[in-house]
C-alpha cells in the first residue's frame, strides 16, 4: 500500500476541521454508494496501488467505522482515507490508503482526513497508535505523516514491512511506520 499525494499546503498551525471547513468539505462516514467514487479517486491519484473496484464496495460496507470520506457540497466523495483495526492490536489503527481528488489538494485535506478519523477511532476505540506502509520514494506521503505525528506529539518508527522480493510483481519496498502513543 502507498498512500496518495498529499496536499499539504496551508499554515502548519491550521486546524484540520478548519482545513475541511476551508476546502468547502465535510468529513463523513463512507456508505456503499460511495465505492465507486473512491475507485475513482484512487485510480486518479497517480500514486496508489489500485484495487479492484469490487474491494472498495466492501471497504465502505465492512470497513467504514474506521474509514472517512470528504464530501463536496453536493455530498460528492472528493477524498478519501481507509483503514480498520490491526486484528492482532486492537489498540492500532492501520491506514490502508489516502487520497484526494485533484481539484481539492493543497487545501490540507488529507490531514484533516487523518486527524477526523483517528479523532473518531480514539473516541469509538480507544486506539493508542497509528501504522501505515509508504514506499521509500513517496516523499509526500512520509510528509504526510510526519506531520500527522507532529501535530499529535507523537513518535514516528520506521522499518522495513516488506522488502521487494516478498512480492510478486517488481513492487518498491513497504516502510511500516508506527505512529503513537496517540493521547485520547
Amino acid at each position: 500500500m502507498t498512500a496518495a499525494q498529499a496536499d499539504l499546503a496551508g499554515p502548519p498551525d491550521k486546524s484540520r476541521s478548519a482545513a475541511a471547513d476551508e476546502a468547502g468539505v465535510r468529513l463523513d462516514t463512507p456508505r456503499i454508494e460511495d465505492g465507486a467514487a473512491i475507485w475513482r479517486i484512487a485510480r486518479d491519484s497517480g500514486s496508489l496501488d489500485l484495487n479492484s473496484s469490487y474491494s472498495y464496495l466492501l471497504w465502505c460496507r465492512d470497513f467504514a467505522d474506521t474509514s472517512a470520506v470528504a464530501r463536496d457540497s453536493d455530498g460528492a466523495p472528493v477524498g478519501f482515507v481507509t483503514g480498520y483495526i490491526r486484528p492482532v492490536r486492537p489498540e492500532t489503527l492501520v491506514v490502508w490508503q489516502i487520497a484526494v481528488d485533484a481539484a481539492f489538494r493543497g487545501r490540507g485535506l488529507a490531514g484533516a482526513l487523518l486527524d477526523g478519523l483517528t479523532e473518531r477511532a480514539l473516541q469509538d476505540r480507544g486506539i493508542r497508535g497509528l501504522e501505515t506502509t509508504i514506499t521509500p520514494d513517496n516523499s509526500a506521503s512520509d510528509q504526510l505523516f510526519r506531520s500527522y505525528a507532529r501535530r499529535h506529539g507523537a513518535a514516528v518508527d520506521r522499518d522495513v514491512l516488506f522488502r521487494g522480493e516478498h512480492f510478486p510483481d517488481g513492487h518498491e519496498p513497504e516502510l511500516l511506520y508506527r505512529i503513537g502513543p496517540l493521547a485520547g
